[in-house]
């Protein structure tokens, strides 16, 4: 089987992790490389008794209310990779494979339970328990790729808000999870929890000592237990990325903010930023979270591959969200290659204007790098211009209301200046 094109890496930040009183979360998404990844918003919602939810594969109960959301998501599925609520929660998932075996069948996707926990949950904890509880009921599986050939995996999650960080790791239906509430810490395409435990699946031990992986006697630590004895050549790789990832975290400890997590998300030395064969980054996300609740949380994106070549773009909630279209992909209904059985037997066209704009910028800077070094320090520029504005809003220099806007004009300024 070829290798398989996932990987990711999770980080956050908390004070005194952190430069100022803010949690930061960030998040590179590194998918197929042609796979194309949406910002799509969501609002509040209320719904009606007995309604189900439709998901990637298979339909779950709907709850009585959901948060609003901003994801980034593959276009061609329901779930993201990555998001935030409007109640000051952000979620990323990293794929893993364990001891427990992958389910053959349909079920919920990682990136499904990355949405829902952020629609159902108004903590860190909150959206945990929405996780680990619908993993109970309806287990996790089915194709994490737009293409006919199976892949599946099992998945970890970061979970974070104003005051904390949980990391999630799941085997089947089964988990551990570990409470962070300072310092920095990141997850890659491996188990991470050792024997500092906070939380875990009822049966998590009873199951290890069954199957003969843990005695029942000496220290548990869960991924020395469930971590698989020949691990595909992906986790190895992530071995480089997790270390790489924790040493550039140790270096601006104290110091962490929006711009030090865009600068570790760009850094290609460590493949954090990731551009290798048949995958690459496909979208970025940056959130800075402040302890101070009067003050509103900033959610940056990219909506577009490499982020040392895009530009982190911010999104605020607010009351009157200008939809921005223009980096939400075709919707193909009933006729969706994903929608169809069997799945996946022919391809779309999924790409938003904004980035069918970038691929063009791209071309441009790898075939005039003059024209093309051009076109990357105007946008750094217009990226730098967002950053400060956001600083100047979180020391209470410009009220938070008239950034609600900001990421619908970031947007279509990039555009424009590409054309």
């Amino acid at each position: 089987m070829a290798e398989a094109p996932v990987s990711c890496d999770c980080f956050v930040s908390l004070p005194p992790g952190s430069r100022d009183d803010h949690v930061i979360f960030g998040k590179n998404s590194d998918r197929p490389r042609e796979e194309v990844q949406e910002v799509a918003h969501y609002p509040a919602a209320s719904h009606p008794p007995g309604s189900m939810q439709e998901c990637t594969y298979i339909q779950i109960p709907q709850v009585e209310h959901t948060h609003a959301v901003i994801l980034s998501k593959p276009a061609w599925m329901w779930g993201a990779e990555m998001g935030a609520n409007d109640q000051g929660v952000c979620i990323g998932n990293e794929a893993v494979w364990t001891r427990e075996p992958v389910s053959p069948g349909e079920a919920l996707l990682g990136m499904d339970l990355v949405r829902l926990g952020l629609e159902r949950g108004d903590s860190a904890w909150a959206a945990l328990t929405v996780i680990t509880s619908l993993l109970e009921q309806h287990g996790q599986g089915g194709p994490c790729r737009e293409d006919p050939e199976p892949f599946s995996y099992h998945n970890t999650f970061l979970l974070v808000d104003r005051n904390e960080a949980w990391v999630l790791e799941t085997a089947g239906r089964l988990w551990a999870a570990q409470k962070v509430t300072e310092g920095v810490k990141n997850i890659s395409n491996q188990l991470t929890i050792g024997a500092e435990v906070s939380a875990e699946h009822p049966e998590l031990r009873s199951v290890a000592q069954a199957q003969g992986w843990w005695d029942g006697e000496g220290e548990f630590n869960f991924s020395r237990v469930f971590s698989p004895e020949n691990p595909p050549a992906r986790m190895e790789l992530a071995k480089q990325r997790y270390k790489g990832g924790t040493e550039l975290l140790q270096q601006h400890d104290g110091s962490v903010t929006a711009e030090v997590m865009i600068s570790i998300l760009r850094d290609k030395p460590s493949g954090i930023c990731m551009d290798s064969g048949g995958f690459c980054t496909t979208g970025s996300m940056v959130s800075v979270l402040p302890r101070d609740t009067s003050l509103p949380c900033i959610h940056l994106f990219t909506a577009t591959p490499d982020p040392s070549r895009s530009v982190f773009k911010p999104f605020v909630f607010s009351d009157c969200c200008t939809p921005v279209l223009r980096v939400v992909s075709p919707q193909f209904g009933a006729d969706d290659p994903v929608r169809k059985k069997p799945r996946f037997q022919s391809q779309v066209d999924r790409r938003h204007d904004l980035y069918k704009a970038h691929q063009v910028a791209l071309n441009t800077m790898e075939t005039n790098p003059d024209e093309g070094l051009a076109i990357h320090e105007i946008l750094r520029e217009l990226e730098s211009q967002c950053l400060s504005e956001i600083s100047a809003m979180l020391n209470g220099e410009i009220p938070g209301e008239e950034l609600g806007d900001l990421f619908f004009d970031c947007v279509d300024t990039e555009i424009k200046f590409y054309q």
